[in-house]
């Protein structure tokens, strides 16, 4: 969501903050703005919009500067404004603070404030905190901004300069992401590595409850009761390369087309094919505690939770465990039943995920083993989980996720033989599986190769205003990805449903101008999808199907057909994905939509 990068060292503040700030916009944000330290004082400068705006009304500024830091919001409370985009100051204009996240009792604090004389310019709950800053300050920073969290209830990630302590930052985190950054005689402060991985890859994670102090020279950590923490650095392996365009038009478009070279990371030596077998160490649970497990909830958000409701239906019928699928954000708000013998799986690709970390958290209170599949090495369910996998999707810039959903799908695909093998799974049939797992890239690559035909019907469909997305049994929950995908990059109001259902109520939506998009492979129910498609095509439906290579009949009763390539059953989502997400791209560039920061979304939604 919010973005956050701060500098203090010896160059030049303004340009490193700003390269941070784009750096971070795959975020989503609708304002920016920038808070710079010199010799005559604090010099604040908000924008609504782009960063663009806010380069363009410092182009003409004179500062000599060496520290700073710089802010992208997403609007919660107070419109998307000028006003009220961060740094946000006190009313003496020496503070300085920006803010993710959420002040859920900004309104009794506002109350408390404003009887003190402080005056509010802004309809923000950040604006609460630099007063309540100012409030408490006595000649030290640190120790102001500790008292004014203890008055907070909500979730944060801030930084706050002070033009009486020149040459520091002071940052804190609950419940939102901050990391600092180790330079050679100047630090960082940033919510994303991204922000600062041009300038070092050595990275301390703050975790919830933490203040850190950071000038040129270091920073020191303490808890908000200041206790002191000794947080070892860490080494990013993430390369700038990595999160560069590569000459794609779109962030998106690269990791589209990436998925065929980085899925095999997902599986590198964790295959054991002698015995049929993935190794998967990080669950850290020996084999007699897995096949004690009699039930597992996997918990996620968006696409995450698309990717669950594969690992439901593979886990179901490799293991025969029963799987329960839930919303991270009604999780813990229905009394959900747990006891020692349940298993969680907390799923997200940033690891930040506010209703994933906090159903995990109430699982784990009810005395669940959790686990976490999450893409961000030092991420928050990362570090507080019994344990998990990481997806090793490498950086995902653009908001709608792509090579996350594939790398999740496949790191549950190998969860679920593991256990499949723990029961009653013979060698032979994890040999087949596995050997059908290493061919997946080879095979998505072949689908990408293609991409001109599916770019060609989006030229025909573009300029539709709705379409359905439909799909049996393990592709059902594709179908749900291809519609999200659609409508996040397209504004196209798209739905996903199971291909049967389609006849109890959407079936009278259709007509000559509704594009229905069906996954129809050579499966068990294939006979009953193509039933379905008829069922379409009988009220003028325009029907794009994804079949499986081969099939001749198929192209006989739709009106376009996209083909890929054989492979396990259980495993069709990981193909069966790629010509959808394909589809919502060109739709979308066709449609003149900014596919890598659509509208009012954000990469990682970390507040509730």
């Amino acid at each position: 969501m919010c973005g956050i990068v701060g500098y203090v060292g010896h160059r030049q503040a303004m340009p490193i903050l700003i390269n941070g700030l784009k750096r971070l916009e795959y975020r989503g944000y609708d304002s920016a703005g920038i808070a710079l330290m010199s010799e005559t004082g604090l010099t604040v400068a908000k924008e609504s919009g782009k960063i663009a705006r806010l380069e363009q009304a410092l182009a003409d500024m004179e500062c000599d500067c060496t520290h700073g830091m710089a802010h992208t919001r997403w609007a919660t409370h107070g419109e998307p404004s000028q006003l009220n985009a961060h740094p946000h100051t006190d009313s003496d204009h020496e503070i300085a603070l920006v803010h993710n996240g959420i002040i859920e009792n900004y309104r009794a604090l506002r109350e408390f404030l404003g009887r003190q004389g402080f005056i509010f310019r802004t309809e923000t709950d950040t604006e609460v905190l630099v007063h309540l800053i100012r409030f408490h300050y006595k000649d030290n920073l640190t120790d102001a901004v500790r008292a004014a969290l203890t008055q907070v209830d909500g979730t944060y990630g801030i930084a706050v300069v002070s033009s009486r302590h020149p040459r520091v930052i002071v940052a804190a985190r609950m419940g939102s992401p901050l990391v600092l950054g180790r330079g050679d005689g100047e630090n960082f402060v940033a919510s994303d590595v991204s922000a600062m991985l041009e300038h070092t890859n050595k990275v301390v994670y703050l975790t919830d409850g933490e203040i850190a102090t950071v000038t040129s020279e270091g920073f020191d950590v303490t808890t908000i009761q200041n206790v002191k923490i000794d947080r070892p650095i860490e080494e990013v392996s993430w390369t700038l390369d990595q999160i560069e365009k590569e000459g794609y038009d779109h962030f998106m478009l690269k990791e589209i087309h990436e998925q065929s070279r980085t899925l095999p990371n997902a599986f590198r030596g964790r295959l054991n094919w002698d015995e049929g077998i993935p190794r998967l160490g990080g669950l850290n649970m020996q084999i007699d505690e897995l096949r004690r497990i009699k039930r597992i909830i996997i918990t996620a958000c968006g696409t995450s939770w698309h990717a669950s409701l594969i690992g439901e239906y593979q886990i179901e019928e490799l293991a025969r465990v029963p799987v329960e699928v839930e919303y991270a954000s009604e999780f813990r708000y229905r009394s959900p039943i747990i006891d020692e013998n349940t298993l969680l799986f907390a799923i997200s690709q940033s690891g930040e995920t506010a209703d994933t970390l906090a159903a995990m958290r109430e699982a784990k209170h009810r005395g669940a083993t959790v686990l976490g599949l999450v893409n961000v090495v030092g991420s928050t369910i990362a570090r507080e989980s019994d344990g998990g996998v990481y997806i090793h999707a490498g950086p995902e810039i653009g908001v709608a996720s792509t090579k996350a959903f594939t790398h999740q799908v496949m790191v549950v695909s190998l969860i679920a033989t593991l256990l499949g093998r723990m029961r009653h799974l013979s060698v032979q049939q994890g040999q087949e599986i596995i050997d059908a797992i290493q061919k997946i890239p080879d095979q998505v690559q072949e689908i990408l190769e293609a991409e001109e035909q599916v770019k060609q019907i989006a030229d025909e469909y573009y300029k539709a205003n709705n379409f359905l997305y439909l799909g049996r049994g393990i592709n059902f929950p594709t179908a749900l990805e291809g519609a999200l995908k659609l409508k996040e990059i397209s504004y196209i109001h798209a739905e996903g449903y199971p291909a049967a259902e389609m006849k109890h109520g959407p079936i009278a939506l259709i007509d000559k101008s509704m594009p229905v998009v069906v996954i129809a492979l050579q499966d068990p129910v294939y006979d009953k999808v193509m039933s379905n498609i008829a069922e379409v095509r009988a009220r003028k439906g325009k029907v794009i199907a994804i079949a499986t290579e081969g099939d001749t009949e198929i192209a006989e009763r739709v009106n376009h057909v996209i083909y890929i390539p054989k492979t396990n059953r259980l495993l069709t989502p990981l193909l069966s994905i790629i010509p959808l997400q394909l589809l919502a791209y060109h739709i979308a560039v066709m449609r003149g939509c900014h596919v890598d920061q659509p509208r009012n979304l954000a990469k990682s939604v970390t507040v509730e």
